[in-house]
């Protein structure tokens, strides 16, 4: 959304909500194609393609026909089956069971088990790959982390790239074993395949800095003095707004969970997420307002427009460093905070007056 982090950190809120409404009951797959849980059963049949959005999808029985959709969690069991094509994205996808086509997924996990049989080839873009299962086809992975267990077996070729990656010496690929860094994974859902690539990751930093620019513009254009009780509120009191700010960011989310699990408040929970999720970009905003307002302060130089632009500047660099995260979090958290008490009423008679210095463009020295 804005930037790497709170794009991230929005997903984790994403698939709490998803993960969280398995708590309101399953559902059958022969009733609905969506809701809290979707459940194949064993010893069920489901007829034709099962297209699904779901917190938990667990597959026990037969699919007969192609399995996709998006979800938390995708389980196929030791006695599921599928006879068609896999397409799926999800937090984690675990296969246990048969699959008579090709398997597809984007996932943060993707576990292929000892006693899974993939007929096709199987493609994957994920954080963490492990498999230990049987496919017939080619391979092609692309994560962080890739594991290839000794009962594993390919019967084409195996192409992957990945930061770490291990080849167990009882693993078996007929074809050849090759590493690849400019993998494209295909991953059909509801019928539509959509291409993943991997962009340098400078392009992301720059398309982040310039909306994140804009987004800043437009909150100091439209509100400059609530701009000002925000930054005065994180520059004087940091570590209480970083401590509101963690209550927030933890407290929020639970309370729109429990709002969700009562029937007349699954709208609002919905909507909640949605504008929490805007909340987290404005104040990540706000939050580095608050960081270049504080640097510039070292200089003794007050400019609403330059503690911006240094601001976002700075968070954006630092997210393509190691630990730049902890740096974008902590930012996150002030400016969630100094928001929060802002909107309180703290900050009230500083930010007033400081309109014309934080607020102001002028250039004060010593």
């Amino acid at each position: 959304m804005s930037n790497t982090f709170v794009t991230r950190l929005f997903a984790v809120v994403l698939a709490v909500f998803l993960l969280t409404g398995g708590f309101a009951g399953a559902v059958s797959a022969q009733e609905a194609p969506f809701g809290p849980t979707i459940t194949v059963a064993e010893g069920e049949t489901h007829q034709g393609t099962l297209e699904v959005v779901a917190g938990t999808v667990v597959v026990a029985g037969t699919v007969d026909g192609d399995l996709q959709g998006v979800a938390g969690t995708v389980v196929v069991t030791d006695t599921g089956r599928v006879t068609g094509d896999v397409g799926v994205a999800a937090g984690s996808v675990t296969v246990d069971g048969a699959v008579g086509g090709d398997v597809e997924v984007a996932a943060g996990v993707l576990d292929v088990g000892e006693t899974a049989v993939v007929a096709g080839v199987l493609e994957a873009g994920a954080g963490d790959v492990r498999l230990d299962g049987t496919v017939e086809g080619d391979v092609t992975l692309g994560a962080d982390t890739i594991v290839v267990g000794e009962t594993a077996v390919v019967g084409g070729s195996l192409t992957y790239d990945a930061q770490r990656f291990s080849l167990a010496d009882g693993a078996s690929v007929a074809g050849s074993v090759v590493r690849d860094d400019s993998l494209v994974v295909s991953t059909p859902v509801f019928g539509v395949e959509t291409d993943s690539f991997a962009l340098p990751q400078w392009v992301g930093a720059a398309y982040g800095l310039l909306v994140n620019l804009v987004l800043g513009a437009v909150l100091l254009l439209v509100a400059p003095r609530f701009a000002a009780r925000v930054t005065s509120v994180g520059t004087t009191q940091a570590i209480k707004s970083g401590g509101v700010g963690l209550l927030v960011l933890v407290g929020v989310p639970v309370a729109l969970v429990l709002l969700l699990l009562t029937i007349v408040g699954i709208p609002l929970s919905i909507a909640g997420f949605l504008a929490f999720g805007l909340v987290l970009w404005v104040t990540t905003v706000y939050g580095a307002l608050v960081l270049g307002t504080w640097l510039l302060s070292l200089g003794e130089y007050e400019s609403r427009w330059a503690a911006l632009a240094v601001g976002v500047l700075l968070v954006s660099l630092v997210g393509l460093v190691p630990l730049g995260g902890v740096l974008q979090f902590l930012v996150l958290l002030v400016g969630l905070g100094a928001f929060a008490l802002a909107l309180r009423g703290e900050g009230g008679d500083e930010g007033d007056e400081s309109v014309g210095a934080v607020g102001g463009d002028e250039a004060q020295t010593a």
